[in-house]
């Protein structure tokens, strides 16, 4: 199982399960807590009426008093109120008046008027001066079916001589608590998704992370160029600075290792035939073989001294992971000194040089990486041109191209020219070259981001340049 997906997992199993006992306890907090401030507003009514009932309740007027039919037209009014979006048409509470011994004297509902209500709680614990409040349920069957009563003493000074009590039916709340419920749940389950795509986007963040620091260990592994990913702080930033310094320390290593190897290996030819003529020099020989040997340590000595320049420039690209500098050169002056340095060579061999490129074209890059990897290209193409032949540079689309006349390249070379040390005898000598000049392009070419592709085609070869950047303007 993917990291980023355990990452989740493990996200969403805390917050499923703290959101769901947060929810839970919330909502088992809902109905209680209402039947509570509901419970808070009856004893204040009871305490109310207790004062307004006083005086009839002493002098045994209460039956002629107007408090039945007030209670009466209370039963039958309509508020027609709008409460938390909920209508509310009818009023709830029931109200009975009990004389000292818990007597009915009184009821809103016309139902127990005479009765003997001493031994219900909210009467009983009234007239003996403690809080007297009891919930009943009207059906016993039903649950939802309880009623809230709250009773308040009626005092004469000191003395109790009735009580009354106020009751509501807890289904009239029902709709509140629902409504509340729903709107919690609602809520909590909007936050719970938004806490999952939190955890979601940390996840993915953290694990794009991970993988774009694995994708840049596994092309350090395969001998690729790769840009170190850019954190802003912490221990992934530490961990990609490790990662860097552990490449360098490993590459620095087995480079010098491969390229000691490799400079040993190639040095060994120029050297034995510089050897070999210095030793015959020591003995008298005619002027003309002493001239030839000569020639040939002069000739060898340019040939190290070109493999070593050419393995230092290459080896200076293929450490680099990116470009020092990008700025826009003017091909035509690029082109004007590759000519100027390689006149010498056009002229002895009487090659045409031709340009069919825009006026004002530029190249985005580094200038010096792209002056040597068209100067290298040119020569090449130089040693493979026969005399009076033709070079042809030109721009296609997103493509330099440089055309040379000669023969076709072999099939079997085509895949391995760019190869380091890997190079074809020139036509006019025979002779191989280092073998490091195409390998450089191509080195600069993926610097650049582009490609370098050498084919036949009608006439000659063709080289072509591919810059994947829409900075090639006019």
């Amino acid at each position: 199982m993917r990291l980023g997906i355990r990452i989740f997992l493990v996200y969403f199993f805390f917050v499923g399960l703290a959101g769901y006992f947060l929810l839970y306890t919330v909502r088992e907090e809902i109905r209680p807590g209402v039947r509570q401030s509901t419970e808070e507003t009856l004893v204040d009514t009871a305490n109310l009426l207790a004062e307004i009932l006083e005086a009839d309740v002493k002098a045994g007027t209460l039956q002629q008093s107007r408090l039945n039919e007030v209670l009466k037209a209370y039963g039958q009014r309509e508020p027609n109120a709008d409460i938390w979006g909920l209508q509310k048409n009818q009023v709830n509470h029931r109200i009975y008046v009990t004389d000292a011994q818990g007597i009915v004297l009184l009821d809103s509902a016309g139902q127990a008027v005479g009765q003997d209500y001493s031994r219900w709680n909210d009467v009983y614990l009234t007239l003996r001066g403690q809080y007297g409040a009891r919930s009943t349920r009207s059906d016993p069957a039903d649950p939802e079916s309880s009623v809230m009563h709250v009773g308040a003493p009626i005092m004469d000074g000191e003395r109790i001589i009735g009580e009354v009590t106020v009751a509501k039916p807890n289904r009239s709340l029902q709709p509140y608590i629902d409504r509340s419920e729903h709107r919690l749940m609602a809520f909590g389950l909007g936050l719970m998704v938004l806490g999952l795509l939190v955890g979601a986007a940390l996840s993915w963040w953290l694990t794009r992370s991970l993988r774009k620091l694995t994708h840049y260990a596994q092309a350090v592994s395969l001998g690729e160029r790769a840009a170190l990913p850019a954190y802003s702080g912490g221990e992934l930033a530490l961990l990609a600075t490790a990662v860097a310094h552990m490449r360098s320390q490993l590459e620095g290593k087995d480079y010098v290792e491969r390229y000691v190897h490799t400079l040993t290996h190639e040095l060994k030819s120029p050297l034995a035939a510089i050897r070999g003529a210095a030793e015959l020099l020591q003995g008298p020989m005619p002027a003309e073989q002493q001239q030839r040997f000569v020639a040939n340590i002069d000739r060898e000595s340019a040939r190290l001294q070109q493999l070593i320049e050419r393995l230092l420039n290459l080896a200076m690209v293929e450490q680099r992971q990116g470009l020092e500098e990008q700025v826009d050169v003017p091909v035509e002056a690029l082109v004007r000194q590759l000519l100027h340095t390689q006149m010498t060579r056009i002229e002895s061999l009487s090659v045409r040089f031709e340009t069919a490129l825009p006026p004002g074209l530029t190249l985005l890059g580094e200038p010096f990486l792209l002056r040597q990897a068209l100067n290298n290209l040119l020569d090449n193409a130089l040693d493979f041109s026969p005399a009076g032949g033709v070079l042809r540079l030109s721009l296609d689309g997103q493509q330099l191209v440089l055309f040379n006349q000669a023969e076709a390249i072999p099939e079997y070379a085509l895949a391995r020219l760019s190869e380091r040390f890997y190079s074809l005898p020139r036509p006019g000598t025979g002779r191989k070259s280092t073998g490091l000049g195409l390998n450089f392009v191509e080195e600069v070419m993926q610097l650049h981001g582009g490609r370098l592709h050498i084919g036949n085609v009608d006439g000659g070869v063709e080289v072509r340049l591919w810059f994947p950047w829409t900075r090639i303007s006019t």
